[in-house]
């Protein structure tokens, strides 16, 4: 029996494209001491996994040759360790691949759910890192306007519904009228701006008369600068992705930045998800709730079989996704 696994051939200049990738087989992985071995059944695809090619950021840089390190839910299918028996579920940091081994202690042991998917998404590194960004940095109070880029994606979809739930009004910005409409009658936002149409800042200003309290930022760049001239004075910046920078060979960044945050005096502040993780157990009991009253929709968009991640990553770069992209390796455990 072989183990696929799709490594990085080449660093792209630039957008990613198939050949980036290469899918080849080899021995199966052999748990040593103290490992375990993990049959990978669900893959998170993420516009940072782009942005690990580019160098290194919170995680060592992708080189070329190396498999494309992904999070991942997993079965264990053998054990050398006490800490995990063979049939657990476990999120582990892994690659693109069928099987991985790492240390026992590097696995979180995984509730039983309903639906397995649903850890990726909602109660996942998706809805987390929606809850915590929203939440703990950008400190919502009802009544206020939250704004939210990249709001048909993964995170910015759970964003919206969250700051709903708590009584804000919400305006979402998306790529394409067929999405906006979707992000609006099916999540519920009060408003989605179309990005790609023109006047951004007059459409913008016209849906979020009062100003914008809290803007959640996915993409940076021009959409960035816009939302800036758009905030209220003490208006909180939470800075969770720049997904429209990542595949540019000549980044732009917002030219009124200094001037903006001086004199809206703007809290503007990034956040990875891990370092909230010890609110986890709070965000998912506030979302559990949620889901129970009806304020909390799960989308998730799952592509199958492990060949196809590189065209799952391209495609959600591109913003072809709604909701939470996982490719699907193997089947949930029966």
């Amino acid at each position: 029996m072989q183990n696929r696994q799709i490594v990085v051939e080449e660093l792209p200049k630039g957008a990613l494209t198939p050949d980036t990738f290469k899918l080849t087989a080899g021995d199966m992985p052999v748990p040593a001491d103290g490992e375990v071995l993990l049959r990978v059944i669900l893959m998170s695809i993420d516009a940072a996994n782009r942005s690990w090619m580019q160098g290194a950021t919170y995680r060592a840089a992708v080189k070329a040759g190396d498999a494309m390190p992904t999070y991942a839910i997993c079965e264990v299918v053998e054990s050398n360790s006490d800490r995990l028996a063979v049939g657990d579920v476990v999120a582990a940091e892994a690659t693109w691949s069928d099987y991985i081994t790492l240390p026992a202690h590097k696995a979180q042991k995984l509730p039983k759910v309903p639906e397995l998917s649903n850890l990726m998404s909602v109660f996942g590194i998706a809805g987390k890192t929606a809850y915590h960004g929203l939440m703990s940095v950008g400190q919502p109070q009802p009544g206020e306007t939250v704004l939210v880029s990249a709001a048909a994606g993964s995170v910015g979809g759970y964003v919206g519904q969250i700051a709903k739930s708590i009584g804000c009004r919400v305006v979402g910005i998306a790529g394409g009228q067929e999405k906006c409409d979707w992000v609006v009658k099916e999540l519920g936002f009060d408003a989605c701006i179309d990005y790609r149409a023109d006047g951004l800042f007059k459409a913008l200003r016209a849906a979020c008369p009062e100003g914008v309290d809290v803007y959640f930022d996915n993409v940076g760049g021009t959409i960035l600068e816009t939302a800036l001239n758009l905030m209220n004075e003490r208006g909180r910046v939470v800075c969770c992705g720049a997904i429209s920078q990542y595949q540019s060979t000549a980044p732009t960044g917002p030219r009124n930045l200094p001037g903006a945050i001086v004199v809206k005096r703007l809290r503007m502040e990034g956040f990875i998800v891990m370092d909230w993780a010890h609110n986890d157990a709070k965000a998912i009991r506030a979302m559990q709730g949620m889901m129970a009253r009806g304020q909390l929709k799960v989308t998730e968009d799952i592509v199958e079989g492990l060949e196809n991640a590189p065209h799952a990553l391209i495609g959600l770069l591109n913003g072809d996704n709604k909701g939470k992209r996982m490719v699907r390796v193997a089947q949930d455990p029966s």
